[in-house]
């Protein structure tokens, strides 16, 4: 067996073990082998089940020399977040009241996962309750680092798992995204991290310990997505994962729309790459530019500028307020807003949802940034006092989601690639925002992209010598 390629893809993995190159038993042991030695200062796998995971890969390897009919994810090692149920494992959310509680059977995605033949072989670390998009860290399992400087944050609420596959700890990787939870880590970490279209992938077993959640039309703007080391992974992982439960799958069928292009110099592609409201710093700024003079000398057309009847600064804030009614749904005894500020929020969320779907009759992509900032460094202060040292000066913590915002109040798919690293060594990250129901025009831009500007970097080995 020739070294195992910790830096490669779900997609490149499971061809690899379909023709018997390498065997699910000899890559599932040699990834136990490289969390080991790689994870302890970076602290982003955070448990694993290795007795069920082997025995899965023996099972995986007798169906391939039995040729029996395999999954696209067949056989192949991969991690979710500790947010999911996993059937055995503990499924926390970071706080030390669930740190006991072990789910006894496997969320929707993850049965699916599996059904694609995909062997979970453990949980990536959250923030306590998801609820930082910046950091990940808690009581139950201490703070994850990021694998490009170690005294730097991976993002949150999904940084253990973008910090695992930035790493070479895992070849996939599943998350959640309310406020950028995978886009804003994927772009800190240097990885590729997909918010699906609203309510394409279910939500079924994500959520703390307890009884069922109720059905909520307030579900909207959260997602569960993929993160991955290539854009292909991106759409193995969403076509085995989206679609309809019982008794809605009776109904009707969902499938992966295809992209409208495979040429760069096909697309229109929108761009907006700064503003005042969040501006762009200038390291992240510079990446970002040369990127779309790239994309001009493909052939490419550039549009330059928001869609017509889009307010970034208003839709900012009334994403703000939908993430607010998110949570005070899960707590109805909450005071938050009367009903006629509801409905004018509401309101403006049609027209930008209105907007979008009209300026996407015109333009196939729309691009800017993940975040403001590259990944900073690591700060336990109440949230309030919080602030972001970058090469431009200091900034406001609460600056990071404004960029993802726009995609999730209108609910469309966005993709975070992987496109540069600044002077000093640190990822960047472009969001690519596709129209609504069409993620694989989203995923496939971004694969091309990574063809012209390079995609996944491994960041420096971090296993001891």
């Amino acid at each position: 067996m020739d070294a195992v390629d910790f830096n490669g893809s779900a997609t490149e993995a499971a061809k690899l073990l379909q023709h018997k190159v390498i065997s699910s038993r000899e890559l599932t042991a040699a990834l136990f082998d490289r969390i080991d030695a790689a994870n302890p200062p970076i602290n982003a796998v955070v448990e694993v089940r290795r007795e069920q995971a082997m025995a899965d890969a023996l099972a995986a390897d007798e169906a391939i020399a039995g040729r029996t009919e395999m999954g696209s994810l067949h056989g192949v090692p991969m991690t979710i977040k500790d947010s999911f149920d996993v059937a055995g494992l503990h499924t926390t959310w970071g706080n030390p009241v669930f740190s006991d509680f072990i789910a006894d059977q496997d969320a929707t995605v993850v049965r699916r996962l599996r059904e694609a033949g995909a062997i979970v072989i453990g949980k990536t670390n959250v923030h306590f309750m998801l609820s930082d998009y910046g950091q990940t860290a808690n009581e139950v399992y201490g703070v994850t680092n990021n694998p490009w400087d170690l005294d730097r944050t991976p993002g949150g609420s999904t940084g253990g798992g973008a910090a695992a596959l930035a790493a070479g700890l895992s070849y996939l990787e599943y998350g959640s995204d309310l406020v950028g939870s995978i886009r804003i880590p994927a772009s800190y970490c240097g990885v590729y991290g997909l918010k699906p279209t609203a309510e394409i992938v279910p939500l079924t077993g994500f959520q703390p310990p307890g009884p069922p959640a109720g059905a909520s039309r307030f579900r909207y703007q959260s997602s569960v997505g993929p993160l991955a080391r290539s854009a292909a992974d991106l759409r193995t992982a969403l076509i085995a994962t989206a679609g309809p439960e019982a008794p809605d799958s009776a109904a009707y069928t969902w499938r992966l729309a295809p992209p409208r292009h495979r040429r760069p110099a096909d697309f229109r592609i929108g761009v907006v790459l700064d503003h005042p409201r969040a501006p762009v710093t200038s390291d992240v700024l510079a990446v970002l530019s040369d990127v779309t003079d790239s994309l001009r000398t493909t052939g490419a057309t550039i549009v330059e500028g928001w869609p017509d009847g889009v307010d970034p600064v208003a839709d900012y804030e009334s994403f703000g307020f939908q993430v607010g009614l998110f949570f005070a749904f899960q707590d109805p005894e909450q005071e938050f807003a009367p009903f006629s500020a509801i409905a004018a929020q509401e309101s403006r969320r049609q027209r930008s949802i209105a907007a979008w779907n009209s300026y996407f009759d015109d333009v196939d992509v729309f691009l800017c940034p993940a975040t403001f900032t590259t990944a900073f460094r690591h700060d336990d202060r109440p949230l309030a006092e919080r602030t972001i040292a970058t090469v431009d000066g200091e900034r406001p913590y609460d600056d990071q989601p404004f960029w993802i915002s726009h995609a999730s109040l209108a609910g469309l798919p966005a993709v975070v690639a992987p496109v540069g690293i600044t002077a000093v060594g640190l990822p960047v990250g472009l969001q690519i925002i596709g129209p609504r129901f069409e993620d694989d025009t989203a995923i496939t831009f971004a694969e091309l992209l990574g063809d012209l500007v390079g995609g996944y970097r491994a960041p420096p080995d971090l296993t001891p010598a």
